[in-house]
């Protein structure tokens, strides 16, 4: 940094003073600092002095006519650390403050190269909500001070963070005791994930059993099958209409097949029965990944699942089963089981009195409501997915790539969360490490292919390297 121009913006609270202590160090390590004040501190402010102290350039808002010494500093700085309003911020942004930040985006549009740097949060973001009101900074970089904000992953704020990084300042765990609402991390992960024995063998895995795929939709059962045995199951069956088998064997070699009766039209009753009977073998249920919502799909479902017919074998709910039971009335209470639902907010609407934008406005306190009122465990999906616990508790994946907005990344994530509960995770914590494993093999292709045309099958292949990284701890992106 030395030599390094840089503008620290300061405002009248903690947050200000945390820019007054940045200031202090960083003109320590050579820099070419300069002090604007936003708002007058109070009086006998001993970090005030202490920078003038070091005959740091202090300049004040009040007595700048034309922002002409903010303008003059932003065009010379090479960095603008953003330290105006915490997460105390209760007021909109408006009047001075509001141009103040107009002129520092100004000078960003102008000078691309120009870094801005929010400590703690970018002014003007409500750090619970993620909303903001009038204006608010647009960070290449947040620094959040002990822990990231829930308003870093609700939207639009989340286009303000810029690349995020949670500095340790020394707050005891015991402070943190009771809170719900945790960010997913490498590290939990590590903990969940089963270790594979040298005397294991395929039975020691578990077993899934998929009832998924149509005529239609064959590429959903596949990328369902594939990924539950990439994560580690040691068998999966795909439970299939007899007609059109054949159209999935090449495709899955490793996997074993339930054919369901029926020849042009599934014979519901039979197939149910046969379902039914052979669920006891396995060890998980995956529904829904390209069923299909005709009747005969919708009666199938009905028949297997309402009534609890099998309590003790965890459920994954995906795509279509999620559009058939969203048509039942309290489809939860007629089924009892460890349930996992997996709705992106479209399935989410359907499932719920909330419209799509009520959802994406709320998407932790809505998958919180949905998993409370259902006693299920939810994965919402989406920009920073949400997984929610019927208890209350929610974690929060890091991951944000639009590379996976293409079809069929959803189907692999159902696999996933269905291998996890095969090996002997809860539906919840399997819900938790599948949305991680998902995120961070997507986050890896992204760097090595770019966002645009990502398959869903490239994640196939990946899996069991991204699994194999965070159990060694060597998980790093960049």
């Amino acid at each position: 940094v030395h030599g390094e121009p840089i503008l620290i913006l300061v405002g009248s609270g903690n947050n200000g003073g945390d820019g007054l202590v940045s200031a202090c160090h960083l003109n320590d390590w050579g820099a070419n600092v300069s002090v604007y004040l936003t708002f007058k501190r109070k009086g006998n402010d001993e970090r005030i002095q202490e920078v003038i102290d070091k005959d740091i350039d202090v300049y004040c808002a009040a007595d700048d006519d034309g922002y002409t010494a903010l303008k003059a500093n932003l065009s010379k700085s090479t960095l603008v650390i953003d330290a105006i309003l915490g997460t105390g911020k209760s007021r909109p942004v408006v009047g001075a403050l509001d141009e103040i930040i107009q002129l520092v985006q100004q000078a960003k549009r102008e000078r691309s190269y120009l870094g801005i740097l929010s400590v703690d949060i970018p002014s003007g973001l409500d750090a619970d909500t993620g909303k903001f009101d009038g204006s608010c900074l647009t960070a290449d970089v947040t620094v959040a001070l002990g822990y990231p904000k829930t308003g870093f992953f609700c939207f639009p704020g989340a286009t303000k963070v810029g690349k995020l990084e949670v500095v340790d300042i020394g707050i005891p765990d015991s402070c943190t005791d009771g809170i719900s609402k945790n960010l997913i991390t490498p590290a939990w992960v590590n903990k969940m994930l089963p270790i594979r024995r040298m005397d294991s063998h395929k039975g020691t895995f578990g077993s899934v059993l998929v009832v998924a795929g149509s005529e239609r939709y064959i590429g959903a059962a596949w990328l369902a099958c594939e990924s539950a045995l990439r994560t580690g199951a040691g068998l999966v069956t795909l439970a299939v209409p007899k007609g059109i088998q054949h159209l999935f064997t090449s495709g899955l070699a490793e996997v074993t097949y339930l054919p369901l009766p029926g020849s042009e039209n599934l014979n519901v009753e039979e197939a149910s029965a046969l379902i039914m009977a052979e669920a006891a073998k396995y060890t998980v249920i995956l529904a829904g990944c390209g069923l299909g919502q005709g009747d005969e799909q919708s009666q199938l479902l009905r028949r297997i699942f309402l009534g609890n017919p099998f309590p003790n074998i965890p459920v994954v709910l995906d795509a279509d089963a999620l559009n058939i039971m969203a048509k039942i009335p309290e489809w939860w209470v007629q089924m009892g089981n460890d349930v996992v639902v997996t709705p992106h907010p479209g399935e989410m609407s359907r499932l719920t009195s909330y419209s799509i934008a009520d959802i994406n406005a709320d998407r932790l306190g809505i998958a919180m409501e949905a998993s409370a009122l259902w006693g299920k465990s939810v994965i919402l999906k989406g920009p920073y997915t949400v997984v929610s616990s019927p208890q209350g508790e929610i974690k929060v994946s890091p991951f944000v790539n639009p590379g996976l907005a293409s079809a069929g990344t959803g189907d692999v994530l159902a696999g996933v969360v269905a291998g996890l509960i095969a090996q002997g995770l809860s539906s919840f914590d399997a819900a938790v490490a599948a949305v991680y494993i998902h995120g961070a093999v997507g986050e890896y292709l992204k760097i090595e292919i770019g966002d645009a045309g990502l398959l869903a099958s490239d994640l196939l292949i990946k899996l069991p390297s991204i699994m194999r990284k965070i159990k060694e701890g060597v998980l790093q992106f960049g």
